[in-house]
């Protein structure tokens, strides 16, 4: 019976992080802003989301003041993942911030980061050509993102990586590998084409 009142109350809790989650309006906004600062470990001043954003490892996330995250983003930090956004970041729609499964992603200040962007901290195994890939776990590792950083629109971030402050990746490009302050990447995979200084 216990096992039942149990899953009736995660239930309606999904139910109603839903319903806060899509409701639409300044009085949705306003919501949403008092149900993330419940369920979120650390959020400072004048937070701003869209609707449909999704959250899951609240307790493991941390966001600074005057951030906004526009409608049908993500972050997950579940499974001893870790999200740190600093002050003063835009992030654009459907962005995908995951650091489940012992990742961990640091976003540092006055950070842009463009519509259907992906950071994944952490990929799956695939080590053994006898187990089925999505059996096998995952592997978790560290993105960190300098201060003054824009990434692209469909720019995809992977684990292990460091982008140097100031920098710009372009729309489209996937980072597998650092890249320089001040710099411009593009490209698949993306490298250095442009200086700023």
């Amino acid at each position: 019976m216990t096992k039942y009142i149990t899953r009736f109350i995660r239930e309606t809790f999904e139910w109603l992080d839903f319903i806060i989650s899509y409701w639409p309006g300044t009085s949705g906004f306003l919501l949403r802003s008092w149900w993330y600062r419940r369920k979120i470990k650390k959020i400072g001043v004048n937070f701003r989301s869209g609707i449909g954003l999704v959250v899951t490892g609240g307790g493991n996330i941390e966001i600074g003041d005057n951030v906004s995250i526009m409608r049908y983003s993500a972050l997950y930090a579940n499974d001893n993942g870790k999200i740190r956004i600093g002050n003063n970041v835009s992030i654009n729609s459907n962005v995908c911030i995951g650091a489940a499964d012992d990742g961990e992603i640091e976003i540092g200040d006055y950070v842009l980061i463009g519509q259907n962007v992906v950071l994944r901290a952490s990929d799956h195994e695939h080590s053994s050509v006898t187990i089925p890939i999505m059996k096998q776990g995952h592997t978790g590792g560290k993105i960190i993102i300098e201060d003054g950083v824009w990434i692209g629109a469909n720019a995809i971030i992977t684990r292990n990586t460091k982008i140097g402050a100031h920098t710009i990746i372009a729309a489209g490009s996937v980072v597998t590998h650092d890249v320089d302050p001040y710099t411009i990447a593009a490209g698949v995979p993306a490298k250095i084409i442009k200086r700023r200084k």
